[in-house]
């Protein structure tokens, strides 16, 4: 189901369009870089009917059609996040059929790994489940409440107002 991958511990990060996930991300590509370890961007998806309804009547084309969708989603995430070519890392992009937590924890399956996850308020249940079967360590990405007319400023910035000239 997953690839089995050998060498020195990898960082690997949830991503999805919450800005808890963003934070995450940059957090894991500082830690990356910091430790000059490969990082792994993962997108977890499931068919929007669930999986449960999707075995009763598979479709093969509509399938493929949500991993697309998941794999666009992602790598804009990343592109938004990190930028278009983020300099000084080993970046992978994953996209995985499963729910959020399984899928995390069977990517950071070994001791050496650092999953990172971004917690945003009481919908942390993620949180709670990769604390709870984590073979790895867990860093948390904590990501406090954002009035309105601040998110709508935070979604106008791109990359480059972050950095320094």
């Amino acid at each position: 189901m997953y690839e089995e991958e050998r060498g020195p511990g990898r960082v690997v990060a949830g991503v999805g369009g919450s800005p808890a996930s963003r934070a995450a991300l940059r957090s894991a590509a500082d830690e990356a870089r910091r430790s000059a370890r490969p990082l792994v961007a993962v997108l977890a998806w499931e068919p929007p009917e669930g999986e449960a309804m999707y075995r009763r009547r598979p479709d093969a084309q509509w399938a493929r059609h949500w991993c697309a969708a998941a794999r666009e989603e992602l790598t804009r995430a990343v592109a938004e996040t990190l930028g278009p070519s983020p300099r000084g890392l080993d970046l992978s992009l994953r996209v995985v059929r499963d729910r959020p937590g399984p899928a995390l924890l069977a990517l950071a399956s070994r001791p050496g790994d650092l999953l990172v996850i971004g917690v945003r308020g009481r919908r942390a249940a993620v949180h709670r489940y990769v604390r709870r079967h984590a073979l790895c360590p867990v860093l948390s990405v904590p990501v406090r409440s954002v009035r309105r007319a601040e998110r709508r400023t935070l979604r106008r910035m791109t990359p480059g107002d972050f950095c320094a000239p």
